[in-house]
């Protein structure tokens, strides 16, 4: 899974029937230590997410296995919102995340 911040959407008016009805966002991939990591994807939206939040995403096969239809054309694919990242150690040191 990889981290990423969803940054716009996009509108199409004609996909594949296995992407009817389905939200595809813009995302920026991001480090662990939330910078920006890359270029911007495009990913299909399974939990709602918005504009500005923070979101953890899969790609490849496993991005494919979070639609309905596990035999589709997807290539990333949001699978939760972030709400809190803790790292273990990092209160401690005085570091904020």
């Amino acid at each position: 899974m990889h981290f990423g911040r969803v940054i716009g959407t996009v509108w199409s008016t004609q996909k594949v029937p296995t992407l009817e009805g389905v939200r595809m966002l813009i995302v920026q991939p991001l480090t662990h230590a939330l910078e920006e990591k890359g270029r911007p994807l495009v990913a299909v939206d399974t939990v709602d997410a918005a504009p500005g939040q923070i979101i953890y995403f899969v790609m490849s096969r496993e991005a494919c296995k979070a639609m309905e239809e596990s035999f589709n054309p997807v290539d990333a694919a949001i699978v939760g919102i972030v709400d809190e990242i803790s790292l273990a150690g990092a209160e401690a040191a005085g570091e904020e995340v």
